[in-house]
C-alpha cells in the first residue's frame, strides 16, 4: 500500500489550526497566572505581561490559601464521599441489570435513563429546597453529598450496563463454581475487567459534584461550609475587587483537577476507547 504524504503547506496549516485553538485555550490560564502576582494598580498598567520577579505579589497566593483552604476541603470532602457511594450504588444497578434477565428489567433500564431528562436543580430548585427543608438538611454539608449522589448514577449505570453485558458468561460461572457470591463477582470480574470504564464514570461524576455552583449558593449559609465555586463567588468583595488575590485563589482551586486530569487522563482516554471497542 502506498504510503500518501502530507505537503508542508497541509502541515503548517494543520499545526497552526492547533496552536490557535491551544492558545484560545491556555490564554485563560495565562492571564490568571500572571494576574495572581500583580496588585491592582499593576493590573491596570501591565495586565497582559509579568512584571519584573522583583515586582511579584507572592503574598497574593498566601492570603488567598487562608480564604479558599476550608473550601477546597469542603469540596474534596463531599466530591469524594459522594463520588464513592456513587460508584458503589452504579456498580450494583449495572451488575444486576446487565447479568439477570428478569420481569421489566428492560422497562426498568428506560426508566433510569429516562431520568436524564427531568428538569435540573435550576428548574426544579423550589421543590428541592422544600424536600431538604423538610428532612432538616439545608446548611448541612451532607445534602451535598446526597445531592451528588443521585446526579452521578444514571451515566454511569449506563456505560458500565453495556460493558458488563460485553464480559463472557463463562467468567461468572467460574467464580460460582467456586463458591464466590454476587459481590465475589463483581469484586473480581467486574472491577478488574471495567477498571478504565469506571474510571470514567468516577472522574465524570467527581467532576460533576466538584463543579456544582447553584445547588450549594442555595443550601448553605454558614460560610465554613462552602465549596470552592461557591467560596469563589463570596472572594471577589462586596466593594472593592482585589483581582491579584482573586486569581490567586482561582489558580488554587483549580489545582486539585489539574492533578485530577494529570493522573487520570491515561485512564479515562483509556475508558473511552474501552466503550467505543464495545459499542
Amino acid at each position: 500500500m502506498a504510503k500518501v504524504e502530507s505537503s508542508p503547506v497541509g502541515n503548517i496549516i494543520k499545526h497552526g489550526f492547533v496552536w490557535f485553538i491551544l492558545g484560545f485555550a491556555f490564554l485563560p490560564l495565562y492571564l490568571m497566572i500572571v494576574i495572581s502576582f500583580k496588585t491592582n494598580e499593576q493590573f491596570q498598567k501591565n495586565p497582559w505581561f509579568f512584571d519584573p520577579i522583583k515586582d511579584w505579589q507572592w503574598q497574593n497566593w498566601s492570603s488567598a490559601w487562608e480564604i479558599v483552604s476550608t473550601y477546597i476541603s469542603n469540596s474534596v470532602f463531599v466530591s469524594v464521599l459522594s463520588t464513592s457511594i456513587t460508584i458503589c450504588i452504579v456498580l450494583s444497578a449495572a451488575y444486576v441489570i446487565a447479568r439477570y434477565r428478569f420481569p421489566g428489567r428492560n422497562i426498568i433500564f428506560y426508566l433510569i435513563l429516562g431520568t436524564m431528562f427531568l428538569p435540573g436543580t435550576a428548574a426544579s430548585l423550589v421543590t428541592t429546597f422544600n424536600l431538604y427543608d423538610n428532612l432538616n438538611l439545608v446548611n448541612s454539608i451532607y445534602s451535598l453529598v446526597i445531592a451528588g449522589t443521585i446526579s452521578g448514577q444514571v451515566m454511569g449505570i449506563f456505560l458500565l450496563k453495556n460493558f458488563i453485558e460485553d464480559i463472557p458468561k463463562e467468567l461468572f460461572e467460574s467464580v460460582q463454581i467456586d463458591g464466590g457470591g454476587h459481590f465475589a463477582q463483581i469484586r473480581h470480574i467486574v472491577i478488574p475487567m471495567s477498571r478504565s470504564v469506571i474510571g470514567v464514570a468516577v472522574i465524570m461524576d467527581f467532576l460533576s459534584t466538584w463543579n456544582n455552583t447553584i445547588f450549594p449558593l442555595i443550601m448553605l449559609r454558614d460560610p465554613e461550609l462552602y465549596t470552592i465555586p461557591v467560596g469563589l463567588l463570596y472572594l471577589e468583595g462586596e466593594y472593592v475587587k482585589q483581582w491579584g488575590e482573586m486569581m490567586a485563589g482561582f489558580a488554587i482551586g483549580s489545582i486539585p483537577l489539574l492533578l485530577l486530569f494529570l493522573f487520570s487522563m491515561k485512564l479515562f482516554v483509556k475508558g473511552l476507547g474501552a466503550g467505543a471497542v464495545k459499542g
